[in-house]
This record gives structure tokens, sequence and C-alpha cells, in this order.
């Protein structure tokens, strides 16, 4: 189904999507339809993770002292170990 186009949509609508997506009870839907929807919903996930990730280590990046530098690093270092979980458990809630 993909054919490998990307499309750029507000980091707010994405939120707002995860966010009503994490509401919908899946229980009785048939197996290939919950199937789709944890995938869909991991990768969103696994695509805001990796934003905030890029936006901690820009932090590290722009600190102006060697405390904001080592707190960024530290909400970094958070912010990865949490992306790795997510990603390697296949958890979205």
């Amino acid at each position: 189904m993909s054919n490998g186009k990307n499309v750029l949509i507000p980091t707010s609508l994405v939120k707002q999507i995860i966010d009503l997506l994490g509401y919908w009870d899946t229980a009785n839907y048939d197996r290939a339809i919950c199937d789709d929807y944890n995938d869909i919903l991991l990768a969103l996930n696994v695509k805001m993770e990796k934003l905030e990730l890029r936006d901690a280590y820009s932090k590290i990046i722009s600190a102006n002292n060697e405390d904001r530098r080592h707190n960024a690093r530290m909400d970094y270092l958070v912010q990865k170990s949490r992306l790795n979980d997510l990603m390697a458990d296949g958890c979205i809630f």
C-alpha cells in the first residue's frame, strides 16, 4: 500500500491522532484490524519519540553552560532509553 512518499504533517496533528487512537477500544474488532491498529499507533509513537529525541539532542548542542549541557544530556539519555524500549517491546501502552 505504501508508495514510499513522505508527507509533512504538523506535530500537533500527529499528537492529536495518537491521543485519539489511544482512546479507541479495538478488542471486539477482527484480529487483522487490531494488528493494523497496533502497528500504526506504534509507528506514530516511535515517530514522535524520534522527533522529541532530536529536539533533546539539539538542546545539548545549544546549551550555553556546562550545567545546562549536563541536564540536557541526561534528558536526552532518558528519552533515548524510552525510545529503545518502545522499539524493542513494541508496547504502545
